[in-house]
């Protein structure tokens, strides 16, 4: 409902169309240190021309993890955290499990909100 961050070493132009459907009123933060072929500038402004309703903000994910990691609605009381198998970009068959213990993260996601903008080549 407010906002969905995403963590995820390996992004690409696939992860951005997962997201391109979300209203506009949702915040979207993807913290990422874009390892691999990673995304590109020009695919995010051509992603950009094509949905310009849907604003998605990067960071660095500053190398603190391996695993991915969808969290919905950050502080609030609808707070979710999903661990996901595979990388977004290749979303299909994948297991995605819903974190139990959620007061774990809560440090470690506070100072992901912290890190700086991430740069994509």
């Amino acid at each position: 409902q407010k906002r969905i961050y995403i963590v995820d070493n390996y992004i690409g132009v696939k992860t951005l169309v997962l997201l391109k459907d979300i209203s506009s009123s949702v915040e979207i933060i993807i913290f990422s240190d874009n390892i691999g072929k990673g995304l590109h500038v020009l695919e995010y402004q051509d992603f950009c021309r094509e949905y310009p309703q849907r604003k998605i903000k990067f960071r660095k994910s500053g190398g603190e993890f391996h695993d991915r990691y969808i969290i919905i609605d950050w502080n609030t009381e609808n707070q979710r955290i999903y661990h996901c198998g595979a990388s977004s970009k290749d979303a299909g068959v994948t297991t995605v499990s819903e974190v139990v213990d959620q007061i774990v993260y809560t440090d470690l996601i506070n100072r992901l909100l912290k890190n700086p903008v991430l740069k994509l080549k």
